[in-house]
Parts: C-alpha cells; sequence; structure tokens
C-alpha cells in the first residue's frame, strides 16, 4: 500500500502546479487509458490546465471513454512542439518504465519538470521525484481511487465509469488471480458513485469490429501445443494484418482466447511488427514466472501477464521462448520432487 507520507507528497505537487502532462505507456491497455481520463478529470476539475499525450494509438474499444481523441506524440505533437509546452508537472501513468516511453524517454531525461508516477508493476526505472507505487494493487485505478479518497475529491459518475474500466480490465473482468477483496470492494464504491457495469462491458467485451473478429481468427488458426499441452503458442505475421485489415491495436487481450484450454498452464502470442521485431505477449496461471522472462530480454510486467519484444524472425523469437518456459517448468518440477 501506499503511504499517507508518499500521498501528501504527490497532493503537495499537484497543488503546486497549473499546467500538467499526464501520460503513459505505449500501447495503451485499460488502465492506461481509463487511469489517465479520470486524472484528467478531476484535475481539470481542481482549476488545473491538463495536456494529456499518448505515445500510440488507443484501441477503438476504449474510446468511448473519451469526448475527443487525444493527441499522440510524433503524430499530433512533435517532441519539439512538446518541449515548448513548459509542463510544471509531469504524471505518469501504470509504467515507471523507460522502455515503456518510446521517444518520450528522452524528453523525460531532459526535462526539469518534476514527475509523480502511479504505478502497480515491479518493473521500475525509479522515473518519478514522487512515486506513488502499489506493487499489490490489481491495476494503477486502483491507486488512483485511494489517492482521491485521501485527498477529499469527490468522484464524479465520469470518473467512477473510468477507474471501473481500469480495474475491470485489468483483472480480465474479474477473472484473473489479481482479482482480491480491494478490487471487489472498490468497484462496488464506484458503481454507487455512477459506474455502470452493462455499459462498460458491451463497450470492452461485444464491440469488435468485423476486421478484429477476422484477426482472432486468423491467430487461433496457429495455434500450438507445447510440453504436454501446457505451453501454448499463437502468432500474427504482417500478412495477417494485410488480409484481415486490421491494425496493430487490434491485438489487445487476444492472447486469452486459447486460455479457454484446461491443460494451459503458459502462453505466448508474437507479432511481427514493420521493423522486424517481434511483440510477445505472456501469460500463465501462476506456476511460471513470465515477468522474470520478459525482463531477461528487456520487457517487463507481473508474475502472470507480461511482455517484451524479441530480434526477428518469428522463428527465432519463439526458439528463445520457449526454452525459458521450458527452463522454468523444469525448475518447478525439479522443485516439486525435493519436497519432502
Amino acid at each position: 500500500m501506499v503511504s499517507k507520507d508518499d500521498f501528501k507528497k504527490a497532493l503537495d505537487l499537484i497543488k503546486n502546479s497549473n499546467n500538467i502532462l499526464i501520460t503513459t505507456h505505449t500501447r495503451p491497455d485499460g488502465d492506461a487509458c481509463a487511469s489517465v481520463l479520470a486524472m484528467q478529470d478531476v484535475l481539470t476539475g481542481r482549476g488545473k490546465s491538463v495536456t494529456t499525450l499518448f505515445l500510440s494509438e488507443i484501441p477503438d474499444w476504449y474510446r468511448f471513454l473519451f469526448d475527443e481523441s487525444p493527441p499522440i506524440l510524433a503524430k499530433d505533437i512533435t517532441l519539439e512542439q512538446l518541449k515548448q509546452t513548459h509542463p510544471d508537472l509531469i504524471i505518469i501513468l501504470d509504467t515507471n518504465s523507460y522502455s515503456q516511453l518510446p521517444q518520450l524517454d528522452q524528453y523525460l531525461r531532459q526535462s526539469e519538470s518534476p514527475v509523480l508516477v502511479i504505478d502497480h508493476h515491479l518493473t521500475a526505472d525509479g522515473l518519478g521525484d514522487v512515486e506513488l507505487i502499489d506493487t499489490t494493487a490489481a491495476a494503477a485505478g486502483l491507486i488512483v481511487c485511494d489517492f482521491l479518497k485521501y485527498a477529499g475529491w469527490k468522484i464524479s459518475p465520469e470518473i467512477a465509469h473510468a477507474l471501473f474500466v481500469a480495474v475491470a480490465t485489468d483483472t480480465g473482468w474479474f477473472q484473473f488471480a489479481n482479482t482480491d477483496t480491494r478490487v471487489f470492494l472498490a468497484c462496488a464504491e464506484l458503481i454507487d458513485a455512477g459506474a455502470d457495469p452493462i455499459e462498460i462491458y458491451h463497450h470492452l467485451y461485444q464491440n469488435f469490429s468485423i476486421q478484429r473478429f477476422r484477426l482472432m481468427l486468423a491467430m487461433l488458426n496457429t495455434l500450438e501445443l507445447h510440453l504436454d499441452g501446457r505451453y501454448a503458442v499463437q502468432h500474427l505475421t504482417l500478412g495477417h494484418f494485410k488480409q484481415t485489415g486490421a491494425a496493430f491495436k487490434d491485438t489487445e487481450n487476444l492472447i486469452d482466447e486459447c486460455r479457454r484450454i484446461g491443460t494451459i498452464q503458459a502462453a505466448a502470442f508474437f507479432v511481427e511488427h514493420k521493423d522486424g521485431q517481434i511483440r510477445c505477449s505472456l501469460r500463465s496461471t501462476g506456476r511460471i514466472d513470465v515477468r522474470k522472462i520478459a525482463q531477461k530480454f528487456g520487457g517487463g510486467g507481473h508474475k502472470m501477464a507480461a511482455g517484451t519484444f524479441l530480434p526477428g524472425p518469428l522463428e527465432n523469437a519463439k526458439k528463445l521462448i520457449y526454452q525459458e518456459i521450458e527452463q522454468q517448468f523444469q525448475t518447478t518440477e525439479n522443485n516439486a520432487e525435493q519436497q519432502p
């Protein structure tokens, strides 16, 4: 849990700032998008001048959160233009790693503006002058909730709606092992404050484009099972995107489809990018620590959900991850055999 002292430092930073920049990691997920919106709304309501900045496109199924599409670095605003905005506070949500902030990392290293980080990941580069870090929190949105309650700031229906999205998506709609009492208590409070779970579920899970649906079908056709059905591998190539008309943002959460198979304890999803790199998403039911694997290759995340980039070609990336997964299975089996 975050200490009251750290909450006070964060509150003091905000109170002493007028021009605030809010951002999050590249390839923003529901927790990132919703936490950004919640902080934007609450700080605007406190009379602050707030600029939100994303580092890549927002997936279509999160656009319902925003009245207007927020600017994207390199598309709507250049790094040079950003430097001219001179924020007196930068708030970074749902990450504490330079590797998750491409291009913006250069700006952060040169900027003299104070930085507030709100994050729940173990992987950390210490980007903040003040950091609200709680690795036990299922979502960054939960830490935002706690901060708003500490500050005594009212959670409007719009903010409650956003924070419910943050918590619901980072728990896989309350399916993942990080779904605890704290999650349900917070969501109950958010519903009382105006969040509408039925509407949110429709936007998130019943709102696929036909292109994304076809991309999912293409991915499912690549399914491979290894290690006695315990390890699932799926992939998408540039050709799949061309054939389906889908975009890279349409890949979010597709990795979870294969986890409906009862034997699977770990899964990897490889996506070929135009620069030749392979994006690898990793999931685990708990026996395999995928964060350790992702960190070995410069990525990060959680024990049961992590990701990284690997050098191509695709088969090379698959081989690298297979070796790590196999080794962890062997290690856990050997440890089990040694137990009295």
